[in-house]
């Protein structure tokens, strides 16, 4: 059956004068911009240009917006949380992180590692419904469609790149990318997020039709979609080529060419609700086999998670080693001394810290790779050595390493955090003195802070 190919059905009132009466303006500061280009000899159209190229009943402008809506969250999901993991770890004057509640860092870093993980099969989906647009004809109807064309390859760039990077970062593959990790997955995630914000400032019409049938039922929808974006995009006449329709029905799908010859799909072929909800359960399964690395209750079904928290020296995994830090015959120096730098300096054998006072709690290491664990540590309150070193209420310390250089070294220990009582100059991790790969002779562990700044090895806490 041969169907006739819907009108569109949008009022010219919720329109642009120029889109709704089907001719742009002539005159005005966009005109040449939107002026209608020479379409290309028809003869070019072949392969993958020709019309009947990339007929699939998967695809319509709704799946690609609701799939487009999908990555869109997923991405704001991972920007705010990695910019909140980036102004703990390199805090501005106005950013205040607090250290209650203890779990906080390991919630918002924990969803950032399984939400970049959860968008990677939405983000291929997306890309597979829309792709074709690649070949559309005819390739560039004006000097704005060419420029928005152009633009995508950016967010599109931006966005594989984060997922790819964010994988190997939490695989540990540094080898394989030529730039630091941290500086460059930050500042891309801020291009990738003003280009998701532009893409759908620019198409927001189209997604506000794309959203309003049922995914089952595009015939009408598709047509307008097509119908809109040829009107805003021709500078010389009415809105160019009908739009493609189709009806999904229980026996299959008849979509009408521009020659008139229905494409049947076959019975019983996956429908659009059905390709989407197989996206949707993917995405969910490759959450859960990512979270266990985080939740402890789903560790037994974890495949993506990169670490096992409980596999390591004392129950608990280990990013980097003593040797590798160079600390190895520094750390066991029998003349170590722990030297704090304030009002009042003082010199503290590991014997000395070993008779003050000793204090044991709870608390959670979390990795931005998106790993946790918790452990049970036990040591001198850091408060406790602020007081002997005389320092003020309202002052701020630096934690330095036995490490020399390197980018975490050393770390700021803000006021929120030096004098909470859960925050410890650990001597002692799940009832045993510290292996050395976790920090011996002494280690920082403090509430709701990223595992890179419980600084190891600690020689020296000194008042800034």
């Amino acid at each position: 059956m041969v169907r006739k190919p819907a009108s569109p059905v949008t009022p010219a009132a919720s329109q642009p004068p120029e889109v709704a009466s089907g001719t742009p303006s002539a005159t005005g500061p966009g005109a040449l911009l939107h002026r209608r280009l020479p379409e290309p000899p028809a003869g070019f159209r072949q392969g993958p240009l020709r019309e009947e190229a990339w007929r699939s009943p998967l695809r319509s402008e709704r799946t690609a917006a609701l799939l487009g809506m999908s990555v869109g969250i997923a991405f704001a999901v991972c920007f705010v949380t990695g910019l909140i993991s980036h102004l703990i770890q390199q805090p501005p004057g106005w950013f205040l992180w607090p250290s209650r509640p203890v779990n906080l860092y390991r919630v918002t870093q924990g969803l950032h590692v399984i939400t970049g993980f959860a968008a990677i099969p939405l983000l291929l989906a997306k890309l597979w419904t829309v792709y074709p647009k690649l070949f559309e004809w005819p390739p560039v109807r004006t000097v704005a469609h060419a420029v928005g064309r152009l633009s995508l390859l950016v967010l599109v760039g931006a966005a594989i790149f984060q997922l790819v990077t964010g994988v190997l970062n939490v695989a540990r593959w540094y080898t394989v990318m030529p730039f630091f990790f941290t500086t460059t997955h930050y500042w891309t995630a801020w291009i990738a997020i003003g280009a998701i914000v532009v893409h759908v400032g620019s198409k927001l019409a189209v997604i506000r039709l794309g959203l309003s049938r049922p995914v089952d039922d595009d015939a009408t929808v598709d047509a307008t979609v097509d119908a809109t974006v040829d009107a805003a995009d021709d500078a010389a006449g009415p809105a160019a080529e009908s739009a493609d329709t189709g009806t999904d029905t229980d026996t299959g799908t008849d979509t009408t060419t521009e020659t008139g010859r229905p494409v049947r799909e076959p019975a019983g072929a996956l429908s659009r609700r059905g390709f989407l909800t197989a996206v949707a359960v993917t995405s969910g399964v490759v959450a859960l086999t990512t979270a266990g690395q985080t939740i402890p209750a789903l560790s037994a079904i974890t495949v993506f998670g990169q670490r096992d928290p409980n596999l390591g020296p004392q129950g608990l995994p280990v990013n980097k080693s003593a040797v590798s830090a160079g600390v190895l015959e520094t750390a066991v120096d029998p003349t170590y001394r722990l030297r704090l730098d304030g009002p009042r300096p003082q010199l503290l054998s590991l014997a000395a810290l070993r008779g003050m006072p000793q204090y044991t709690v709870t608390l959670p290491i979390t990795c931005v790779e998106g790993w946790s664990a918790t452990a049970e540590w036990a040591g001198i309150r850091v408060a406790d050595l602020l007081d002997l070193m005389e320092l003020p209420e309202d002052g701020e310390v630096t934690v330095v390493s036995l490490q020399e250089g390197g980018l975490y070294s050393s770390s700021v220990l803000s006021t929120q955090h030096n004098r909470d009582p859960l925050t410890l100059l650990a001597l002692r991790l799940n009832g045993e003195n510290l292996h050395i790969d976790h920090g011996y002779p002494a280690r920082l562990i403090a509430p709701n802070r990223p595992g890179v700044m419980q600084t190891k090895w600690v020689s020296r806490i000194e008042a800034i």
